[in-house]
């Protein structure tokens, strides 16, 4: 097998139940088609109209105001409170969340076609944008806050975000960062089978970089010029590394679920959430939802099958740049104004479901090894725009890839945060 050691494997192994949990989970993943299909997440900052600085939850006419002025337009059983807050919303085709800075998620799928994401994504922002002007703020595509820095911006009332928060504030170099300024666009794939799965995961992780400097949308950091080519790349891969980055062994001949199972069990959870397991009921929130510097699943959940809850809850305290549930995530990318998410969304389709495409990619690719990631990353980082991963310089890759039409310089415009500029 292909499983790294490290010190999480000497503390805990997986329990053999929840390797079968997992592995059952991502079978039943597996899609019919395997030819079509997307989920996109689009994470927006909310800024205030007059000073671009940071909208928090609970100021008045803040987050949670718009959650609930907006609630009548969604399902009033899909509801999602907690310690006696709005923070979630959904109705058929459309799910509204938080991430622990107020950032507001829309997730829009599943999509058949990466046209309809326009579309999907109108209804939200019909619903949202009358009721955004007379908050007096508005949703920005961008990577990180423009104006705010973290230490202005307080976590959501999610109890996950408090043992979040007590976690990565003793851990990496971007932990609140990450958690309270900065915002993603994901795109979401299936799969048919695990050979097929960890395909598309490899080549997911040897482009995302690439792809990740032509839809970079970064222009601030902590309320100054970004420094950093790819700031995303720059936090996740600085954040805590036995939970981020490449996946361990995905690049081994012999790599398959079992091996990513493993990985995912034996390390760490970084907190624990017991909201779903029975066993803990009568816990108080903090309980429930407590940091996890040392415990890994087989330390906190119960010696038995896991749960749906359980399983998505451990992955995702995982965050590669490629992490497999019962989809494939491709994570790389920031915040993106739709036009954009749909041109992504369109060479995503191109390059994973078209089959002259991928088998040309992955004919090229053949060979390629963790390390050539890591260095085509911090090439990036390093060289930017004069920066040629894999060899190749990135013209090469702009057609290679079809991204002509694409721009090479660094969006935005500092007046208007929330706009494009072509």
């Amino acid at each position: 097998m292909a499983r790294r050691i490290t010190y999480a494997h000497l503390l805990t192994k997986p329990n053999p139940k929840h390797v079968d949990s997992l592995l059952k989970f991502f079978e039943n993943g597996r899609s019919k088609r395997g030819t079509g299909g997307f989920g996109v997440e689009i994470e927006h900052l909310p800024v205030h109209n007059g000073d671009d600085t940071a909208v928090s939850y609970y100021e008045p006419n803040g987050i949670e105001t718009l959650l609930k002025r907006i609630a009548p337009y969604y399902d009033a059983d899909k509801e999602y409170w907690e310690n006696g807050h709005l923070v979630g919303l959904a109705r058929k085709g459309i799910a509204v969340s938080l991430e622990p800075g107020g950032q507001v998620e829309c997730s829009l799928g599943i999509l058949k076609t990466p046209e309809e994401l326009l579309t999907i994504y109108r209804a939200f922002r019909r619903d949202v944008d009358p009721v955004l002007d007379e908050l007096g703020f508005r949703l920005v595509n961008y990577g990180y806050q423009p104006k705010s820095s973290f230490a202005d911006v307080p976590v959501n009332p999610k109890d996950r975000y408090d043992a979040m928060t007590r976690y990565l504030g003793r851990v990496g170099q971007f932990g609140p960062c990450m958690m309270r300024c900065s915002a993603s666009t994901q795109v979401s794939i299936d799969y048919v089978d695990e050979r097929d799965s960890i395909d598309k995961m490899r080549l997911g992780t040897i482009i995302g970089p690439i792809l990740a400097w032509y839809f970079r949308n970064t222009p601030y950091f902590e309320g100054e010029p970004n420094p950093w080519p790819l700031l995303r790349q720059r936090m996740w891969d600085y954040l805590d590394f036995q939970r981020t980055n490449v996946i361990p062994g995905l690049f081994d001949d012999r790599f398959g679920w079992e091996d990513y199972a493993y990985d995912v069990l034996s390390t760490p959870l970084m907190f624990a959430d017991l909201t779903h397991t029975p066993e803990a009921e009568g816990l108080s929130g903090k309980e429930l939802h407590h940091p996890a510097f040392y415990e890994n699943a087989a330390d906190v959940y119960p010696d038995r099958e896991l749960n749906p809850y359980e399983i998505n809850h451990i992955i995702s305290t995982h965050f590669n740049d490629v992490r497999l549930k019962n989809f494939i995530e491709l994570r790389h990318w920031d915040s993106l104004p739709i036009a954009r998410a749909e041109r992504l969304t369109e060479i995503i389709a191109s390059l994973f479901y078209v089959p002259q495409n991928r088998e040309r990619l992955e004919s090229y690719f053949e060979g390629t090894r963790e390390e050539d990631v890591f260095e085509a990353k911090a090439m990036l980082q390093a060289r930017g725009a004069q920066a040629a991963p894999y060899g190749q310089p990135l013209e090469f890759w702009k057609e290679f890839l079809g991204l002509e039409g694409l721009l090479a310089d660094e969006p935005g415009d500092p007046n208007h945060p929330d706009v494009f500029q072509a």
